[in-house]
């Protein structure tokens, strides 16, 4: 389950008042004026299909469950290796963020078929369970991106993963989220004396890559369609990726979300503004497709293509 809209076309009586109704009021759910333009695109066949499965072998996975203390519950952590591969020594490292109601078993199930449609060999993938925190520090101590930085990072780098810079990915609300973290971290806001990498430094943000990304207008709007997403009007202000946008400057970022999802228009915003600040529009686009599970699997190949091809070899790479 992820972050669906919750306004609904009403369609009464059978096929004939149905068609009747789309045709009537098509321009006006079209421009806006009636709510509905997603449920129009799901009944109009828009929306488009999962595609099909890739082939070749599907990424090595290593699961573990762990107490976090930042997010004060266990946690499940999948860790997707390519496959054939002997270890994890040298590999670099993509997080990638789940959507609303998602972990990290349903983001893994997607990310692993990408991998093997990407033929991604030089870069692991870690999922790992958000909750529904919508990716950052909340009133009741719940602190997702500590639990990535402090805790899932360091036992990447036990693991033998280069962790000395990241890659995000995510969908929807972990679109959002990733998006937050690259932020985050090309800021300097996330301290480095917990979590510090093999190389003394905090991790660099080497690339984010967005499916969809569940980013409000304002508080308002988060409160309407999801009421748990921000405790308050100040922690939506403090957690506004589009305020904190000239961060990403200096981060390769890929941003795509469907013709027909209602984040669109915000999508549009954020992509229009990375393009005056770097000079040029982002790799993604406003592609056909809807909010929904088979636009993100479409894209995932995409995205973890992007994301892994901005990762820099690691030492270790590099000696092979």
């Amino acid at each position: 389950m992820r972050h669906y809209p919750s306004r609904r076309l009403l369609i009464a009586g059978g096929a004939g008042l149905a068609a009747a109704a789309i045709a009537g009021c098509y321009g006006l759910v079209e421009d806006g004026t009636l709510p509905g333009k997603y449920r129009l695109a799901q009944l109009l066949g828009a929306c488009g299909t999962p595609p099909p499965a890739p082939s070749g072998p599907l990424p090595t996975r290593y699961e573990v469950v762990f107490w976090s203390a930042y997010r004060r519950t266990m946690v499940h952590m999948i860790t997707l290796l390519p496959p054939g591969l002997p270890s994890a020594r040298g590999l670099r490292l993509a997080i990638a963020l789940h959507g609303f109601g998602g972990d990290a078993a349903s983001m893994a199930d997607e990310v692993a078929p990408a991998m093997t449609a990407a033929r991604i060999r030089t870069c692991a993938v870690i999922t790992v369970d958000g909750g529904n925190t919508y990716w950052h520090a909340r009133a009741d101590g719940d602190d997702p991106l500590g639990m990535i930085v402090y805790e899932v990072l360091p036992r990447a780098a036990t693991a033998g993963l280069a962790t000395d810079q990241i890659a995000a990915i995510g969908e929807s609300m972990g679109g959002y989220g990733a998006l937050l973290l690259a932020e985050r971290l090309a800021s300097g806001a996330l301290p480095a004396k917990i979590g510090k990498s093999a190389t003394g430094r905090p991790p660099e943000p080497a690339a984010v890559a967005a499916i969809s990304p569940a980013i409000f207008a304002s508080y308002a709007d988060a409160r309407a369609a999801s009421p748990g997403a921000f405790d308050d009007r100040a922690d939506f202000e403090r957690n506004d990726v589009q305020a904190a946008v000239a961060e990403l400057r200096r981060v390769p970022a890929w941003i795509a979300c469907g013709a027909d999802d209602p984040f669109q228009p915000q999508a549009s915003l954020l992509r229009a503004r990375l393009a005056r600040l770097t000079g040029h529009q982002p790799p993604g686009g406003i592609l056909p497709g809807c909010h929904d599970t088979a636009f993100f699997e479409r894209n995932m190949p995409a995205a973890v293509e992007f994301a892994a091809g901005h990762l820099s070899p690691s030492k270790t790479e590099e000696g092979r």
